[in-house]
């Protein structure tokens, strides 16, 4: 089979501030990277030793392993993106590897890969002529690709198809045998990947404040919604929102995402915040605040 075009660099947005950026073989990525992001960390990881002196002028920190058969030799939750074509095609466990990926990505990280896709006419073509050679090879189909990514601890995968058209008449045969042809899946050739680890608006919350100071503000929350020294623990949140200069829609923003109990938690914080005045603008940033609203008033707790 031909090699994938490269072109995982069109699913990079020009909001992607990358500090230090890992590329997976693909290493005709390097120069546009480079010239794209001049003062991130790049590192890239081959097996072909001769590869490095190729790229010796763009200050990248190459390490000469196989990504698939030995443990990367990085901190975990270092990389903004893991970059490379096909990293999935060639392997024995190919969740393993996804997960082991995401472990080094950031809270904010993404995944960026591709892979070929099964169902494209080519490779039923040669199936139906018995002259089918990917035998070591995994291809993929969309749905299962996507169900790999759940389950490897992604929380939003997209996907951009990469058409190579069919000769004429060949689809509507296709079709008619029974293959579905759904969003021109029959001759999508490869599929690209954007695999991120938290949800984008999560993301911006991970990216804004700390993962000691988040997990502080976590804490906190949890305990004002579970009613533990809730006075003590209100002073306690006031004292983290001044000292690390929360502001009202992201603190809203961060109590949707981690308190369950949202109705309680708020009439609890309004109750001891002795008259803060943020307590209004907080209250207007929360979405579900004109479902509570009845409810608070009822408590006596809503002004």
């Amino acid at each position: 089979m031909e090699a994938i075009k490269p072109l995982l660099l069109d699913f990079l947005q020009p909001d992607d501030f990358f500090d230090n950026i890992l590329v997976i073989e693909s290493v005709d990525y390097l120069p546009q990277l480079r010239e794209r992001y001049p003062k991130a960390g790049i590192f890239a990881v081959v097996k072909d030793e001769d590869t490095v002196d190729k790229f010796a002028g763009l200050d990248v920190e190459f390490h000469v392993i196989d990504y698939r058969e030995e443990r990367l030799p990085f901190e975990e939750e270092f990389f903004d993106t893991i970059i490379g074509d096909l990293t999935l095609e060639v392997v024995i466990n190919p969740q393993d590897i996804a997960a082991g990926f995401s472990t080094y990505l950031k809270q904010t990280g993404v995944w960026i890969t591709s892979f070929r896709n099964i169902r494209h006419w080519s490779v039923i073509d040669k199936l139906m002529r018995g002259r089918f050679g990917g035998i070591v090879s995994r291809l993929y189909a969309k749905v299962e690709f996507e169900r790999l990514c759940y389950a490897s601890f992604y929380k939003e995968v997209r996907m951009m198809p990469v058409v190579k058209t069919a000769p004429k008449g060949l689809i509507d045969k296709l079709v008619e045998c029974g293959f579905e042809n759904i969003n021109n899946d029959l001759e999508t050739e490869f599929w690209l990947i954007r695999a991120s680890r938290s949800m984008p608006e999560l993301s911006l919350l991970k990216s804004m404040y700390t993962l000691e100071q988040r997990q502080k503000l976590s804490i906190i929350l949890h305990r004002i919604e579970y009613g533990i020294e809730t006075e003590a623990s209100v002073k306690k949140f006031w004292h983290l929102y001044d000292k690390i200069g929360l502001f009202p829609d992201y603190t809203a923003a961060f109590i949707r995402s981690v308190v369950i109990h949202r109705e309680r938690f708020y009439k609890t914080l309004i109750a001891k915040s002795n008259d803060r005045s943020e307590i209004e603008e907080i209250l207007s940033a929360a979405e579900e605040v004109n479902e509570m609203e009845p409810a608070l008033v009822a408590g006596g707790v809503f002004r």
